[in-house]
């Protein structure tokens, strides 16, 4: 089975101010996010990655392409509206201290299968295409390269969040327990039995072990043996 890696852009302008960015153009990476994006490359510039997926928007073009800039191959860079930000409608572009006061917010909080932004897309209909959109490039990849690939998906935190919950068999309203920080790393392996979530929202550790080709895809009973440490004289 291939591996995908859902990196999250790097902070951004608006995340620093406490806007609520959404699908806005412009909204680009600031001096921290550039930083937590280079790190993110340097981690997986030990992978050799096949395909680097991004959103449209602008800070994960951004992040996407310091992700490449350090990548030994030449991977395939294509863009997909499937793992585009939520569309929050009437939402975007507010300041989050103004939102946390509408009725709406509880919802977003402790229901948000049922949340519907005006004059946007629902969580549940955003989490739908995002899944979607992972598992047809994921399948896509391993047919094309095998079932040692490993690609990235570049995309916004709750995206992330909800393809994380998808993949724990957990239901939409509790994925606002899944945290996914700027430039974070979570690893999803999808195989014919189940989803085998590997590590969520990692800003630092060795990646080399992704190199190796995936082993069985049937639980390991006891919990496994895990993959091997890094060497002492890899430099890292």
């Amino acid at each position: 089975m291939a591996t995908v890696i859902l990196v999250r852009h790097g902070r951004t302008t608006a995340n620093a101010s406490g806007v609520l960015a959404g699908r806005t153009a412009g909204v680009r990476l600031d001096k921290v996010g550039v930083g937590q994006a280079e790190r993110t490359g340097e981690r997986l510039a030990a992978v050799p990655l096949v395909a680097v997926v991004s959103s449209p928007l602008e800070r994960c073009r951004q992040t996407a392409k310091l992700i490449l800039d350090r990548q030994n191959g030449s991977p395939l860079a294509p863009i997909d509206r499937g793992i585009t930000e939520c569309d929050y409608g009437q939402w975007q572009g507010r300041p989050l201290s103004e939102l946390s006061k509408e009725p709406l917010w509880s919802v977003v909080q402790s229901q948000p299968s049922a949340a519907v932004f005006p004059g946007g897309e629902s969580l549940a209909a955003m989490q739908a295409r995002s899944v979607a959109a992972i598992r047809r490039h994921d399948a896509a990849i391993e047919a094309e390269y095998g079932p040692g690939a490993v690609w990235v998906a570049v995309s916004h935190g709750d995206i992330i969040k909800s393809i994380l919950a998808d993949a724990l068999g957990m239901h939409l309203d509790l994925f606002q327990r899944i945290n996914v920080g700027p430039a974070s790393v979570s690893i999803v392996r999808y195989s014919a039995s189940r989803p085998d979530v590997i590590a969520t929202n990692t800003d630092s550790g060795d990646l080399s072990w992704l190199r190796a080709t995936p082993a069985t895809t049937d639980a390991h009973v006891g919990g496994g043996a895990g993959h091997e440490a890094p060497s002492s004289d890899s430099g890292s």
